[in-house]
């Protein structure tokens, strides 16, 4: 790449475009496949010249050769850069303020980033999280300050992956942004309110990026067959596209890779008919996009434990299936189904905790993949049984005045007396054993005295609880009457 130095000198410019297309004359002779670009850089007057081989084009990627240059290429995400949306407003107006794209692998986050970049026409730094330190921050922030006109728009930073930047790191920012020295576009897939530093994230707005509908996937195929510089050569046709699309997962990058790999199977078969038996064979297996660390683990998982609270055995038995493709470890979700059984079935079947103990046990003894078999047993039966949370309810309820009250001394008749001192302090003193009275139970006292009288444990509609609230009401009388 040539490039002629900024003047006002307009024959300067002149000669030196002479001088460089007498050079780029004997290239082409030699090799036919170069080409040749000219530009404005800046809004300054100024001629680049880029000599590159067409072959190195096509040695990149299928999804950096479809990159999209402008929001008018851009697919998917209409509610951010659609006509009249908020992103797309401010990049119209010219100004932007800092912010983080939230959003799965493959939604055009960087792409996105690099657009608005080319579109406001300032200077563009990017960083990796992966890769950088705090000292690499700092030097970016710097050059960014000593390069930055008056007239100028702060800088755009870009940071990928900014979730695996450590505290310090994100510390190091903060001057930056809130001075406007740079303004920070942040990519991440994890939650951000778990991942970015509060002060960080005050200072910027927080914009979420969806998967790709099947229309979108659908658009970026045929744009890619039509417009991509290799593809349009080749006779292709998408006949079928459901493998493709349940394999990419609203992936645009795994979509067109997928896409490339096939067409590159076939590629001295003559015309390419796409079908889902070819991609299927072609994949050999389906790669679910599932992260153990990241957020669709945290949600897949959520989505498992309500459909049992639910009672729905389909939906269970669904996400159980999702994480057992997806090679969750098998203990964390017998751990999840032990929770399950005591928070949510609880007193309405006690021996749902039993059960779900014993498929964890058996997950343990038998291994994988057997051990699917007793976490489905355990998943249909939690799903389907009667559910009470009262046990959950109670221990919230009790922490929450204990709490409020703090360290309320123990009433004198429960604290032991193991030491003569301590019965002459009194204490024991009219303490009633339960088996010494008729039906092993005698009405005392167990509360402190400041709350004495409170109730903390509920009895919940369901058959199981109905006698234990029969027989509560039973030895103590008004104090259980709901």
């Amino acid at each position: 790449m040539f490039w002629i130095r900024r003047t006002k000198n307009l024959y300067f410019i002149l000669y030196e475009s002479l001088f460089f297309y007498v050079l780029l004359f004997f290239c082409l002779k030699k090799n036919k496949s170069y080409i040749v670009a000219l530009g404005f850089v800046h809004r300054k007057i100024c001629c680049i010249f880029v000599i590159r081989n067409k072959d190195e084009d096509m040695a990149q990627p299928l999804a950096e050769r479809l990159r999209p240059k402008t929001l008018d290429d851009y697919i998917g995400q209409k509610h951010l850069v659609g006509p009249g949306a908020v992103l797309r407003k401010m990049i119209d107006a010219g100004r932007i303020s800092s912010f983080i794209l939230w959003g799965p692998p493959g939604v055009g986050k960087t792409t996105l980033a690099q657009i608005i970049a080319n579109k406001l026409e300032t200077p563009f730094y990017t960083l990796s999280a992966v890769t950088s330190g705090v000292k690499d921050v700092r030097d970016v922030i710097e050059k960014a300050r000593s390069n930055r006109f008056f007239s100028q728009a702060s800088p755009i930073l870009f940071i990928d992956e900014i979730h695996r930047f450590s505290k310090s790191q994100q510390d190091s920012l903060l001057g930056a942004v809130e001075t406007g020295v740079v303004t920070l576009i942040g990519a991440t897939t994890e939650n951000p309110s778990f991942e970015v530093i509060r002060p960080l994230l005050s200072r910027c707005q927080l914009y979420v990026l969806k998967s790709l509908e099947k229309e979108d996937l659908l658009e970026l195929l045929h744009n890619a067959i039509a417009k991509d510089v290799i593809l349009k050569e080749k006779k292709i046709e998408l006949k079928e596209t459901d493998a493709m699309l349940r394999f990419s997962g609203g992936d645009a990058r795994k979509l067109l890779n997928i896409l490339e790999l096939v067409v590159e199977a076939d590629a001295d078969a003559g015309p390419v008919v796409i079908t889902d038996e070819k991609v299927t064979e072609r994949l050999q297996q389906n790669p679910l996009a599932y992260d153990k660390d990241g957020e669709m683990h945290y949600d897949i998982i959520s989505a498992f434990i309500k459909s049992i609270r639910g009672s729905d055995p389909d939906g269970a038995l669904y996400w159980l299936a999702r994480m057992v493709e997806a090679g969750e470890d098998p203990a964390f979700i017998a751990r999840r189904l032990v929770i399950s059984a005591a928070e949510d079935i609880g007193l309405a079947n006690p021996n749902a905790l039993l059960l779900a103990n014993a498929a964890f046990d058996a997950v343990m003894k038998i291994g994988w993949p057997e051990g699917r078999i007793p976490l489905a047993e355990a998943t249909v039966y939690l799903a389907t049984s009667p559910k009470s949370n009262s046990a959950y309810e109670g221990i919230n309820s009790a922490l929450e005045l204990v709490r409020q009250t703090g360290n309320l001394p123990v009433p004198l008749h429960l604290r032991n007396a193991p030491t003569k001192l301590m019965k002459q302090l009194g204490y024991g003193k009219d303490y009633k054993y339960a088996h010494a009275y008729q039906g092993n139970f005698v009405q005392q006292q167990f509360l402190p005295d400041e709350v004495k009288g409170s109730r903390i444990w509920h009895p919940q509609n369901n058959a199981q609880e109905a006698k234990i609230k029969e027989r509560m009401q039973s030895l103590w009388g008004e104090r259980f009457k709901e």
